[in-house]
């Protein structure tokens, strides 16, 4: 996967860019590593940061250049950090990104046993005149939503607090599921960078649905005095969150604010490119527009 040390810092040349600006972003995959870690399957878990990472990029119009980790655990495991390290090496070499290097520490005083902690750093790039930052979006626009996998890398906190994260919890079979609980909470983090980068120049706006989910996630794109109102019957709520709200007894609220509910990117663009968008995604819904705020609401879910 790496071939030997390299020098004390990465080096990446950025060639072919008339005014290129740079993007950064920086994450960690959260308490899903305690399912990893409970179920003893670290191979999913790389390639969680590295889509993860990519996706936040992405809805600036980047595409990645290079990528850096940072794992910190209480005791060095050889097979462990193997594994993580496959993961991480698969998902850079899928959407074309260097994994230029890392860092791994051991510090015993600091987490417990096999415990470990991971991060990820990615670095891409956007012509200046090709930045998507939602400037643009005006009352009318069309939001489209594209499938999550799952969770993603979030609300595992309050998963585990509903279901425990003992091996036997996570090995139960849910005929909803279709497999496991644990298999279900593993399902790595979808990237979007393939499919959307062909539509970039159609793309007003893009909202990466992480923690905090619609509620919280979408605003970050909208100019000031507009809000998003969504159709909530538009798309199927998978059935793993439906299960977290049964089970954990989680208003409807809490759960759009906690989840992706089945969403994990948005875009929006103006309504006369819906079909050419839908035609090149067949699985991109539309799942709402963009209208005039009222109140202090700015994403309204019917």
């Amino acid at each position: 996967m790496l071939t030997g040390v390299g020098f004390f810092g990465g080096l990446f040349e950025v060639k072919g860019f008339k005014q290129p600006v740079l993007v950064s972003s920086v994450d960690g995959v959260g308490t899903k590593l305690k399912i990893a870690s409970a179920l003893a399957k670290h191979n999913t878990i790389g390639i969680d940061i590295v889509n993860h990472c990519v996706n936040d990029i992405l809805t600036c119009g980047a595409e990645p250049l290079f990528f850096l980790d940072y794992i910190a655990t209480g005791k060095l495991v050889p097979e462990q950090v193997e594994a993580i390290a496959q993961g991480l090496a698969s998902a850079c070499h899928e959407i074309g990104c260097a994994l230029i290097g890392g860092e791994t520490a051991e510090m015993p005083g600091l987490y417990a046993g096999e415990d470990y902690d991971l991060v990820g750093f990615i670095i891409g790039v956007v012509e200046k005149e090709r930045i998507i930052m939602g400037k643009t979006i005006v009352v009318g626009d069309t939001i489209i939503g594209l499938p999550s996998s799952g969770l993603h890398t979030n609300g595992y906190s309050l998963v585990r607090k509903i279901f425990g994260e003992t091996k036997s919890a996570l090995d139960a079979y849910y005929p909803e599921l279709g497999r496991t609980l644990g298999d279900e909470l593993l399902e790595p983090h979808r990237c979007y960078y393939h499919q959307l980068k062909p539509l970039l120049p159609l793309i007003k706006g893009m909202a990466h649905i992480t923690g905090g989910g619609l509620i919280n996630n979408v605003p970050r794109i909208l100019p000031q005095g507009m809000a998003a109102k969504f159709n909530g019957r538009a798309w199927a709520i998978p059935p793993i969150f439906q299960l977290i709200q049964q089970r954990g007894n989680v208003a409807r609220n809490e759960m759009y604010r906690v989840f992706n509910m089945g969403i994990g990117m948005v875009v929006i663009c103006s309504p006369s490119d819906i079909d050419q968008f839908t035609k090149a995604l067949p699985e991109a819904k539309v799942i709402g527009e963009v209208v005039k705020q009222k109140g202090e609401a700015r994403v309204v879910i019917d």
